[in-house]
């Protein structure tokens, strides 16, 4: 039976990049985005490339819309094998804390810490009656390293990776797995913001899409409560081959 991977924050950077990676493998899809347009784009993508698709346009950190986009999910696949917690935003351009305003920082880390936290907890209970699923949510450099003028979205991996180490913890002794991978600075609009004046090469996101496909699919490799750094995974990846 084809697994069922859900990814949040699709419709374009990594999310894209990921929903079109997973589509070639011919899983079956369940993505949602805010911005709709783009999210339909992709869907069609997706489409393109063999994959069964549900496309939901949904606000993963309000709890109505997570509830709304699992149920659909859940009633058309019975089931979800993997969700990817993709979904973020970036807040401000580079800016100080003293500077940061306020209500953009309660956004920020709203978005970004709440989204994680609803999705697994919705999808949570039906992988554990399974005693089988996999996890996997997004950190960042910036989610162990504070750097200057990266404000709330720093903060936010923080709470990230907090919120993966507490709950693989709670994990040990199921079947349902969770860890967190760092997909490095890639060439993505969100960096564009947080480094506008980048003058270093990025990432690629379709090479990085692939990594998680290998974590998301291989149900032999022990990955509960671990940290994984893409790029280290694809040196790693090139050495054996």
């Amino acid at each position: 039976m084809k697994p069922v991977v859900m990814i949040t924050g699709a419709s374009k950077g990594l999310g894209r990049a990921m929903t079109l990676a997973f589509a070639k493998q011919g899983v079956r899809l369940a993505i949602c985005a805010r911005g709709e347009e783009l999210l339909r784009k992709v869907e069609l993508e997706a489409r393109d490339l063999g994959a069964e698709v549900i496309a939901i346009n949904a606000d993963v950190s309000i709890t109505k819309d997570v509830d709304r986009f699992v149920s659909i999910v859940e009633e058309a696949y019975g089931r979800v094998d993997v969700l990817i917690n993709n979904a973020s935003t970036f807040g401000p351009g580079p800016t100080l804390l003293i500077d940061y305003p306020d209500l953009n920082f309660e956004e920020v880390l709203r978005v970004n810490t709440l989204n994680p936290f609803l999705v697994t907890k919705r999808v949570l209970p039906g992988m554990l009656t399974r005693n089988k699923g996999r996890i996997l949510n997004i950190t960042s450099e910036a989610g162990k390293t504070g750097f200057a003028e990266w404000g709330a979205y720093g903060i936010s991996k923080f709470a990230v990776e907090g919120l993966t180490q507490t709950w693989a913890d709670e994990l040990e002794e199921t079947g349902v797995s969770i860890c967190m991978v760092d997909p490095g600075e890639m060439d993505t609009e969100m960096h564009k913001i947080a480094v506008p004046d980048c003058d270093y090469d990025l990432g690629d996101p379709n090479e990085v899409a692939e990594v998680f496909v290998s974590i998301a699919l291989n149900e032999l490799m022990e990955v509960n409560g671990k940290r994984i750094e893409a790029q280290s995974f694809l040196n790693e990846r090139r050495e054996i081959q």
